[in-house]
């Protein structure tokens, strides 16, 4: 492997990272937080088809570790950026989104986020609510997990005084 071999290898792995970043960016956050058989093949797809987009003709093992390390070094970067700057944080993870307020379904934030009622009440139903009228807010989550915080029930307190006793 040559210096103009390396600096192609470093080039080509840097724009395929930066194109799958975006990629799966733009699939959204349900995508990423509920992966199915479908959505795993066209990962296993896509790693076989970039990869020689991103080392060439050089398949010496000197070519696949400088492309691994291409991508480690690169994801530290970004992470690094993301810690360091909202901006790009909100960029790459997004922001949560209201799915449930007050028992009432955002219904354009669901389709924003290609999610359906019966998902929304399936995530409900793990957290052990049956409906959405029992529910303060749903929030899909930038990791794609739905957070549920439930209404609060009244509480029942007894008319009852309770006498201290005081130790003399």
């Amino acid at each position: 492997m040559t210096f103009e071999g390396a600096g192609d290898i470093i080039a080509r792995t840097s724009i395929i990272y930066i194109c799958l970043l975006g990629g799966f960016r733009l699939m959204g956050k349900r995508q990423m937080g509920q992966m199915n058989v479908f959505d795993m093949v066209v990962i296993l797809i896509i790693a076989n088809a970039v990869q020689n987009a991103m080392i060439g003709q050089d398949s010496s093992l000197a070519g696949g570790l400088l492309s691994a390390f291409t991508l480690f070094a690169l994801n530290f970067c970004l992470t690094e950026l993301r810690a360091q700057s909202p901006v790009v944080a909100r960029w790459i993870g997004g922001v949560p989104t209201l799915l449930v307020d007050e028992g009432e379904i955002c219904v354009d934030n669901l389709k924003r986020e290609h999610l359906t009622e019966e998902e929304v009440l399936m995530a409900l139903r793990e957290h052990g609510i049956e409906s959405f009228d029992k529910v303060c807010r749903a929030v899909l989550e930038t990791d794609g997990s739905i957070s549920v915080v439930p209404k609060a029930e009244p509480q029942i307190r007894p008319r009852r005084r309770v006498k201290i006793m005081r130790h003399r």
